[in-house]
């Protein structure tokens, strides 16, 4: 009796073991992600992989959260609230310049892919074509910001440039009725839905063929949690990078995995054309693992941001960003 109780004792612990060893979630660390903005395409890869269990399989259990802009995600990050905030990097390297004492882990948007939009009727065809013509210039976004450096780059007179100070959320009314001549927006969000509404054809300049290199897309964390949680987040970017590549193969399944979460998304073909072109703007891992950090990307974000601020005395490029999380 004592043997047959010992080998079922041995035969419980062995099948507690491997059930253990299997069942979902058993070892899976809770992990916080914090959006900047609202769900958009350039957030489906990370849904695609958190519908694929890639960072379940990673060892986390991974909670996404919306955003209300990368002030409030970075504030949150600092508090401790979340473990990585997903922000354009140029904000986060701005509040680096400033004292904050976060990192960029991963960027996977060397260039955020800003364009300006015109009327075939009245077109912006290349830089040239901006003088004379009127672009709305909503607080904040990338495209008019660094207008100037983006004149400059270009040989453009922008004295010659009527810059509207206008509220982001009536620019589009505002361009498609013809009040204002252009506008910027990205290809990762606003033009496909602006395509949509707009009667005819629009002309399209890509902003980044012609010099206009701003940090976009990137994952950035707290020195304190890169100190704490480090085998997390290494987790979390090697199962990122595995969800960007599963998201090139098939942006349909990664268009079903963002609308799953997203209430008020637009149409499948909006949201996969988002999805689409997140993936054109993320340049393919060569050298280097995908999502790294150049030190150049750091130097020519700081020389835009003093175009239009006063930044202080530069810090060092390895203060903003560390590689050795990929």
């Amino acid at each position: 009796m004592t043997k047959f109780r010992c080998w079922l004792a041995t035969v419980a612990v062995g099948f507690a073991l491997t059930a253990a060893s299997i069942a979902p979630g058993f070892t899976a660390e809770a992990f916080n992600v914090r959006f900047s903005y609202k769900y958009k395409g350039e957030y489906g890869l990370f849904l695609l992989g958190q519908s694929k269990g890639l960072y379940k399989d990673a060892g986390l259990d991974v909670k996404f959260g919306e955003g209300a802009g990368s002030q409030a995600a970075l504030g949150a990050l600092i508090q401790g609230q979340e473990d990585v905030v997903i922000l354009p990097a140029i904000f986060a390297i701005s509040a680096i310049q400033k004292g904050m004492p976060v990192k960029i882990v991963a960027l996977y948007q060397p260039a955020a892919p800003s364009v300006i939009l015109s009327h075939a009727s009245n077109p912006i065809n290349v830089p040239k074509d901006l003088e004379g013509k009127s672009i709305a210039a909503p607080v904040g976004e990338t495209g008019t910001t660094y207008l100037g450096i983006f004149c400059e780059k270009n040989n453009v007179d922008c004295s010659k440039v009527k810059k509207v100070q206008i509220d982001i959320q009536a620019r589009v009314a505002q361009f498609l009725g013809n009040r204002i001549d252009a506008i910027a927006a990205y290809k990762t969000n606003d033009l496909p839905i602006i395509e949509t509404k707009a009667d005819a054809k629009l002309v399209v300049l890509d902003q980044v063929k012609y010099g206009l290199i701003v940090p976009g897309l990137a994952v950035v964390t707290s020195d304190s949690k890169i100190a704490q949680r480090k085998d997390a987040l290494k987790a979390f970017l090697k199962a990122t990078s595995t969800a960007v590549e599963a998201t090139r193969k098939d942006p349909v399944a990664a268009t079903a995995a963002l609308k799953s979460a997203w209430s008020s998304a637009p149409s499948d073909a909006i949201v996969q054309k988002q999805i689409e072109e997140n993936s054109d703007s993320i340049p393919p891992a060569t050298d280097k693992p995908l999502g790294w950090t150049r030190s150049e990307s750091i130097e020519d974000a700081l020389k835009l941001l003093e175009s239009t601020e006063n930044i202080g005395t530069r810090k060092s490029s390895s203060a903003f960003y560390t590689n050795d999380l990929l």
